[in-house]
């Protein structure tokens, strides 16, 4: 499994947009150049992450976007199925109509599920709060 640039992105974009939220909305243009990722691939991001709930957004010189919640509150797992869709090693069980006639005598399923609920596992066991807390020269949060 790999974490597409848009997951990568989405992660980011999430723990600037955290870090910075406490003085008011964050304009995109700042997330852009703090991160070095275009403000029109942000956009297309930010548009998925406010219309799944996790940010909200501000209009006119102030505007921006802010956390819905407080950064321990987001878990990196839930951030990452609004930008990837699917944490799933395989497809018949990230997509249920995958039709896979296999699935009742497939010597391989219990492994891939086992696999998968380890990802989601840890990555719904870190936080917002959690990275930016543990990021090398950052600051250290509560």
């Amino acid at each position: 499994m790999t974490i597409s640039s848009r997951g990568r992105y989405a992660l980011r974009m999430m723990i600037d947009i955290a870090e910075h939220c406490g003085v008011g909305f964050v304009p995109i243009k700042d997330v852009s150049r703090r991160q070095a990722v275009s403000v029109k691939y942000l956009e297309q991001i930010v548009s998925q992450l406010t219309k799944a709930g996790l940010l909200r957004s501000g209009r006119g010189s102030q505007g921006g976007y802010t956390l819905v919640k407080t950064p321990r509150e987001y878990t990196v797992g839930e951030i990452l199925r609004v930008a990837e869709g699917t944490l799933a090693p395989v497809a018949c069980l990230a997509d249920p109509d995958f039709g896979c006639n296999r699935v009742d005598f497939c010597p391989t399923i219990a492994f891939w599920r086992g696999l998968h609920d380890a990802i989601d596992k840890y990555v719904d066991s870190a936080t917002l709060q959690s990275l930016i807390k543990n990021k090398p020269g950052g600051k250290k949060g509560k």
